[in-house]
């Protein structure tokens, strides 16, 4: 166990941050999933905020950019072959 303050703190501030990232993936991850299933024009309203969604986990370091890209770019091919 840690004994200095800061390092306790340290441990209650990366839990905190451990929550919201997974929070903020998994949310991400269900919209990706709906917008999969979605019909045409439900896709093309539901895509920019998916990509706003993948743009912040990127930019936050939640995931990284290239998988961001990769991503995104499936996402488009997707929409646009419906």
């Amino acid at each position: 166990m840690a004994n200095h303050k800061s390092s306790l703190k340290r441990i209650r501030s990366n839990e905190t941050k451990r929550l919201r990232n997974r929070y903020q993936h998994k949310t991400t991850r269900n919209a990706i999933k709906k917008l999969r299933e979605a019909e045409k024009k439900d896709a093309e309203t539901l895509y920019p905020s998916v990509v706003s969604m993948i743009d912040k986990l990127a930019k936050n370091n939640i995931i990284h950019d290239n998988k961001a890209s990769n991503l995104k770019s499936k996402l488009a091919k997707h929409v646009a072959a419906l």
